[in-house]
């Protein structure tokens, strides 16, 4: 599968020897699920085992950043993809959880030096999140590419 990536054409290279992690929010299921099948999608198109990808579902964005943790430590991989959709709504809250997920995602990933693909959603209303959860513009793709061209550096 070739994907425009960052303005360039991204070739799929071998990755089978790769252990990728994915952590996915089970909160905005028919999102997160959309992007969970664009990152395998494309870990698959890079060789990547299915016996070397872990998948757990955690409650909410919130929780991804611990998730990701738990599984650096646990299941030693080289990557982490974090999947997630937060929607804006009447309130600010989707700021606040938004700016705790991108913080703690960022500072797992450089205490632990495991790259941590942030694939989180942060869009103002569904319709947003479904095109960006399928098809060409699948940010799981994105979120998938990012974690595989780190871990192969």
């Amino acid at each position: 599968m070739q994907r425009k990536h960052y303005e360039k054409e991204v070739a799929p290279r071998d990755a089978s020897k790769l252990k990728i992690g994915i952590v996915v929010s089970r909160f905005n299921e028919d999102i997160t699920e959309g992007l969970l099948a664009g990152a395998l999608e494309t870990l698959h198109a890079w060789k990547v085992k299915d016996s070397n990808i872990t998948i757990w579902h955690v409650p909410g964005s919130f929780e991804l950043p611990f998730a990701s943790q738990k599984m650096i430590m646990r299941k030693k991989v080289h990557a982490v993809i974090a999947l997630g959709c937060i929607i804006k709504g009447e309130t600010s809250h989707d700021q606040y959880i938004a700016s705790a997920v991108s913080n703690g995602i960022t500072r797992v990933a450089l205490d632990k030096n495991i790259p941590i693909a942030f694939g989180v959603l942060t869009v103002n209303s569904l319709e947003q999140a479904q095109v960006r959860s399928r098809g060409n513009t699948n940010a799981g793709i994105e979120a998938a590419l990012g974690a595989l061209e780190s871990a192969l550096l």
